[in-house]
């Protein structure tokens, strides 16, 4: 800790990371513990970020992340689309074909800034907002294989026909090195199958928007 920081706000959004980690929530002795701070402090902790509703703590006891955050998230994604426009612009102009970030929320895959090409004569209408299950279309699949770790494998994009609109292909990449977001940077088309140039250069642009939200 430095003289310009807050040991309770620091000890706080540590609170919040050890329980955003955790699927069964902890308890105040389990965060006692991570913390290597007395029960007092905890509880302090907990009750102050209880009123924010950051902190819900169940029957047993046990504390888990509350609602409050997810309000705090939805303002997340305006400063995501900014950051992430500039080379979905560029990827949709430069393959003629509709350009999308897509992030996880919940098991579905959503779209949170949508860009189409200013030059074509037709291309896929895609929506900001659309969302689907994450194993159906490339950009879901993209973020499933980063997921579970194949992204070695394979050529670092995924290619889909027809599973979200009929006679559309997509291609997408996964987000990597992006810490707290799971998303992918991708491309859809009316073409029954993904040019060779598409995959690579989707590669690029997801490196690209990785690079503006470090």
């Amino acid at each position: 800790m430095t003289a310009e920081t807050s040991q309770t706000l620091d000890r706080g959004l540590r609170v919040l990371k050890l329980l955003a980690d955790t699927d069964h929530g902890l308890t105040v002795t389990e965060l006692s513990n991570k913390l290597g701070v007395n029960r007092t402090v905890v509880y302090r902790l907990l009750a102050t970020l209880e009123q924010h509703a950051l902190v819900r703590r169940d029957l047993g006891g046990r504390a888990r992340v509350g609602l409050g955050v997810l309000r705090l998230g939805r303002q997340v994604h305006p400063l995501v689309r900014e950051a992430a426009l500039p080379a979905l612009r560029s990827l949709a102009e430069d393959i003629g074909a509709t350009a999308h970030l897509t992030l996880v929320d919940g098991t579905d895959a959503l779209a949170v800034a949508v860009v189409e090409p200013t030059w074509t004569d037709y291309h896929v209408a895609y929506r900001a907002g659309f969302r689907h299950p994450l194993d159906r279309g490339a950009a879901g699949r993209a973020i499933l294989t980063a997921r579970a770790g194949g992204l070695a494998d394979g050529p670092g994009y995924t290619l889909t026909h027809g599973e979200l609109e009929a006679g559309a292909s997509g291609a997408a990449a996964p987000l990597v090195g992006v810490t707290g977001l799971e998303g992918s940077v991708g491309v859809v088309m009316l073409a029954e199958a993904v040019p060779e140039r598409v995959g690579p250069r989707v590669v690029e642009a997801a490196k690209e928007v990785a690079d503006a939200l470090r």
